[in-house]
């Protein structure tokens, strides 16, 4: 993320020793380089009191988090630090001009109150603490994340299904007016730096353009919405038989997930049994070994089992930009956890295939092309060749599959898309007036978006269940981005590379073409380097015809 002045005294000494063989040290360069020196060990300490956060949830943890997290927001808050950089910004030149640019992203959201800061940092700190050790209750016992999800699954019990679909939702009632508390103080920082809201300062810092994400979302929308709505009629016909209902009277709890984000088994292909009592880890590790990039370190250092008091969720860490990359997960053998699993350690060997020579600033990488190499590696879950090479299914079986697997990838990419235009218009709504009804809001969208009718006479902060919209705010598109960079970059390894499954060539061109470079490049350029040309969302949309 991430100071003027004087050379540092190690490099004054060469200089006057061997000055000809240096490069020029600029006042850009020598701002960035002390900034790096700072930040580096602050960010560190945060990142490592988030990770001991989201593995123990704990009051002592949450404290010791916040305590580091306001002694970073105090680092990144600095004025005079920030004016240095604004002012050296004119002047520079090459990846100073890229590391100073950088800084100010990271810098200018910052600039606001201390009080304010530090009551976001707080309230964040919180929020995310009660997601971690809050349980919903189905039929008088406790059930986490993975319960609730096998009863959608599963179960043909519509009175159980409701009950932990409603379950799923009790988490939102407990954080709403916390997550709105943060929208209002969000936008009060976002307005004394001149933008309409947190939601444009976000877009805005993050390499990004508001007009041109959401043409995309509305091209994606446009895409989508036909084929969507021809598939989810055929499922529904599939559910209303299933549970003995006219289709007009199916709701939340009939699909397979709490929201309607994953393809149910009537519209998909069943992998479940395939996993069942396997060893997720080791396919996981096996599928990495055969791309010759390695996941061992990775995984050693990693929290990958449920227990209580810890988050329920899935996400990877680089804790240093020096080589500690951990995961966190919740694995159980099913289609899910494996599919999760790849997708985690995607990021993992991302963060740690950086060029070590970059500066720290730049040993990270945008979060649309590291979310594209986790979606990647995450649908070779349900790839008829990684099944065959990797999951051991039969060769004749897997010829079987290829098709209805095929189908199924398209399914989940249409679901998924109709999934992120309600996320990410909600938050645009969210943040455009915290205080409005939110609640209907959310259901606008679920029904307009994915088809979806709300329970009849809900009122429930049914939004605030969805840990993103407090924890990561204005984060989902860089998913649906995440998805168009995916199928961009499959496509030029099938070219390059005959494919991705046991191909150490493509291991090698990720390497080269993607990791190293880290953020020395631009999220657009960088991908255009990788793949030969511009962002194009017509990869995706040959993905989503099957």
């Amino acid at each position: 993320m991430a100071d003027c002045g004087d050379f540092r005294p190690g490099l004054l000494a060469v200089a006057v020793v061997s000055i000809s063989t240096l490069p020029t040290v600029t006042p850009a360069r020598s701002i960035a380089d002390r900034i790096d020196e700072e930040l580096a060990p602050l960010q560190t300490a945060v990142s490592r009191a988030w990770w001991d956060l989201n593995v123990e949830a704990t009051e002592e943890n949450e404290r010791r988090r916040v305590a580091l997290e306001r002694e970073l927001s105090d680092f990144l808050a600095d004025a005079d630090r920030f004016a240095q950089i604004e002012a050296a910004l004119p002047g520079a030149e090459g990846l100073e001009a890229r590391r100073l640019g950088l800084l100010r992203d990271a810098l200018l959201p910052r600039q606001v109150a201390a009080e304010v800061r530090q009551r976001i940092i707080e309230i964040e700190a919180s929020v995310e603490m009660r997601f971690s050790t809050h349980r919903g209750e189905v039929g008088g016992r406790a059930v986490d994340d993975n319960g609730i999800k096998a009863i959608l699954r599963s179960s043909d019990d519509v009175a159980e299904r409701r009950a932990a679909w409603e379950a799923s939702k009790t988490v939102g009632a407990s954080v709403a007016d916390d997550v709105r508390a943060l929208a209002r103080l969000r936008n009060e920082a976002a307005r004394t730096l001149g933008y309409r809201d947190w939601f444009a300062l976000s877009v805005a810092t993050s390499e990004m353009d508001e007009q041109r994400l959401f043409s995309t979302l509305d091209a994606c929308d446009r895409a989508t919405a036909e084929p969507f709505a021809r598939w989810k009629a055929a499922v529904d016909e599939c559910l209303a038989e299933r549970f003995g209902c006219p289709v007009a009277d199916l709701r939340p709890w009939h699909y397979a997930d709490p929201f309607f984000q994953e393809v149910p088994a009537e519209g998909g292909v069943d992998l479940d049994p395939v996993f069942a009592g396997r060893d997720l880890v080791e396919l996981s590790r096996a599928t990495f070994d055969g791309l010759g990039l390695e996941t061992r370190a990775i995984l050693e250092r990693s929290d990958l089992f449920p227990r209580d008091g810890k988050c329920q969720h899935a996400f990877c860490i680089d804790v240093d930009r020096a080589g500690d990359v951990r995961v966190l997960a919740n694995i159980v053998p099913d289609a899910y956890w494996m599919d999760t699993m790849l997708h985690e350690l995607g990021h993992g060997v991302y963060d740690a295939g950086f060029d070590r020579s970059l500066p720290w600033l730049l040993r990270d990488c945008h979060l649309v092309v590291t979310e594209g190499i986790a979606i990647l590696m995450g649908r070779l879950a349900s790839d008829a060749g990684w099944l065959e090479q990797v999951a051991g299914v039969g060769a004749a079986e897997a010829a079987r599959l290829a098709g209805p697997l095929r189908a199924a990838r398209a399914a989940e990419l249409l679901v998924f898309t109709r999934w992120v235009l309600v996320m990410t218009n909600f938050e645009r709504s969210l943040y455009a007036d915290p205080e409005m009804d939110l609640d209907a809001r959310w259901w606008e969208l679920v029904q307009r978006y994915q088809l979806v009718a709300p329970p009849d006479g809900r009122r429930a902060p049914d939004w605030a269940a969805k840990i993103h919209v407090a924890c990561a705010p204005v984060y989902y598109h860089t998913y649906l981005y995440g998805q168009l960079v995916a199928s961009q970059l499959a496509g030029t390894l099938c070219r390059e590379c005959g494919g991705i499954v046991g191909r150490e060539a493509a291991g090698r061109l990720l390497r080269d073409r993607v990791f190293a470079p880290g953020l020395s490049l631009r999220w657009d350029r960088l991908l255009e380097q990788a793949t030969g040309e511009p962002l194009d969302p017509a990869h995706f949309v040959r993905d989503i015809a099957g």
